[in-house]
């Protein structure tokens, strides 16, 4: 199989690491997430200037004919930055639906936003009861006249002080967790009856808990058939991981690397640490950890467009085997750094934080396990 990229590709990997490099280094970083926006508005901006925004859209959606290989491109390079900014829910997760479902109206309305870096989404799917299961759903979305009425509780909500829009689940008929009877709106996070808790996730971004009371949407934020969106979330749902264990292996790429050139730097008994064969043993077990979750992520990715239980399959395999090498990196990447490794002032410990979180996003490795077997 080939895995080599094209040269478009390659060109989009080679400016986006230069832009991380040069624009995001570890100190403008920090101050950034510690500001009180928590991203910078600007580089969002140029991400979209430079095309990075629609780089996974069709060119008959106004975008550059990508697809699920660019994104990976892209969150690869952002993971190696720690880069905050809201692509996954935007891009990926947003545009996921309106790519797939969305109406020519949609479509012509909201992606054109994106891409210019003008709309900015969150994907508000789960709930505090609701433990992986997209179809466990307390959010309702009651029919009145053509529209819909709104009430429920989102949590955790990765984005949501900075987005315009929302993509909202919500239960319009059935009971909870029946896989009938769920629907996806685009909702317009300043409508009347919505109310926001932000605050800054344990990694260093922003996320809100979202409370919908009384919120009056039109017909036409219908994305898709009304009661029938299990299926299309189930999707982009896994686009998103696919995309997140992207991010995930640029993450662990440097977390390695700064591990291995600390390692040649730190001196214990007058020789540098690094030629303990022990820690040796431990840096190669990180490096092959990282290639295997690299293997496993161009898989999944590519059976994205496979039918549905393949799919599945390729995407739950990844988050194990993405979601173990994480927490292998993570934490000997802290160990072999010792005290220095828990403190604000070193980044490594903030790349321990985000591998960390990237277990608990869109079903951990239990989660998937035993989706896994499931569609054995």
């Amino acid at each position: 199989m080939d895995f080599n990229f094209t040269e478009e590709q390659e060109m989009v990997r080679d400016g986006l690491s230069r832009l991380v490099r040069e624009q995001y280094d570890w100190e403008t970083r920090r101050k950034a997430v510690a500001s009180n926006d928590g991203w910078r508005p600007e580089i969002w901006a140029q991400l979209a200037e430079l095309g990075i925004l629609g780089m996974p859209f069709s060119e008959a959606d106004g975008g550059f004919g990508g697809g699920a290989v660019d994104s990976m491109i892209i969150m690869q390079e952002f993971g190696k930055g720690l880069v905050v900014e809201p692509f996954l829910p935007t891009v990926v997760c947003a545009g996921g639906f309106l790519k797939h479902a969305g109406t020519p109206a949609q479509k012509e309305e909201h992606i054109g936003g994106i891409v210019a870096g003008s709309r900015v989404f969150a994907f508000a799917y789960a709930e505090p009861r609701g433990r992986y299961d997209y179809a466990d759903l307390e959010t309702t979305a009651k029919k009145d006249g053509s529209g819909y009425v709104l009430n429920g509780h989102k949590a955790v909500v990765i984005g949501a002080p900075w987005a315009s829009h929302l993509i909202v689940t919500a239960r319009t008929s059935g009971e909870r967790r029946d896989r009938g009877g769920v629907s996806v709106f685009v909702v317009d996070k300043s409508a009347p009856g919505i109310v926001t808790r932000d605050y800054e996730t344990f990694d260093g971004r922003r996320a809100s808990e979202v409370y919908f009371e009384k919120v009056a949407v039109p017909a036409d934020a219908l994305i898709g058939e009304e009661g029938a969106g299990l299926s299309l979330i189930e999707l982009v749902a896994d686009e998103a991981i696919a995309a997140l264990c992207a991010e995930a292996c640029g993450a662990m790429k440097v977390a390695h690397a700064m591990t291995v050139e600390y390692s040649r730097q730190r001196k214990q008994f007058g020789v540098a640490i690094g030629s303990f064969q022990v820690l040796q043993h431990r840096m190669v077990d990180m490096y092959t950890a990282y290639e295997q979750s690299v293997s496993l992520t161009y898989l999944a990715t590519l059976r994205l467009d496979a039918p549905d239980a393949e799919r599945k399959r390729a995407v739950s395999a990844a988050k194990v085997g993405v979601g173990q090498a994480a927490r292998l990196i993570g934490q000997d990447a802290v160990q072999i750094h010792g005290g220095n490794g828990v403190t604000d002032e070193y980044a490594i410990g903030h790349y321990f934080k985000r591998l960390t979180i990237f277990d608990s996003e869109f079903g951990n490795v239990d989660h998937h396990m035993k989706r896994h077997i499931a569609l054995a």
